[in-house]
């Protein structure tokens, strides 16, 4: 696997259009960071890191609307890659769907969203896009 960061996006997508309810990941310390925004920001329900002998796994418990049935992720996109690392500076920090989505950054003062990397006036490299 040369991009394990597209791995759990795509597990996630691929997880809510066939409609389940919780997702399992090879854990990292990145993707734990990731899937916590996701959960701080109220896309999915729970996370916990599952701790195994081959490897860790984390545990994702997806979030849909209680009457629609439909996913709370709209879209979840990759932006930057290994071929092509995309950055961004404070004053280029994207704004996803105006601000109705977030941007996952990764920056020097740890993995934040758009909106706290505007805050503490630091950029980064631009993980992915969420709404």
């Amino acid at each position: 696997m040369t991009d394990p960061i597209a791995d759990l996006l795509t597990r996630i997508r691929n997880a809510y259009a066939a409609g389940h309810k919780t997702v399992e990941v090879p854990a990292s310390k990145l993707k734990c960071e990731i899937v916590r925004i996701l959960h701080e920001k109220g896309y999915i329900l729970a996370y916990k890191v599952v701790e195994a002998e081959p490897y860790n796994t984390i545990k994702i418990a997806l979030k849909y609307h209680p009457e629609t049935k439909k996913a709370a992720i709209k879209k979840i996109e990759r932006v930057s890659t290994p071929g092509l690392r995309r950055y961004a500076g404070v004053e280029d920090m994207p704004r996803v769907l105006n601000g109705m989505g977030i941007a996952i950054i990764s920056t020097s003062k740890g993995v934040i969203t758009d909106k706290e990397a505007k805050e503490l006036n630091v950029g980064g490299e631009v993980l992915c896009y969420v709404y």
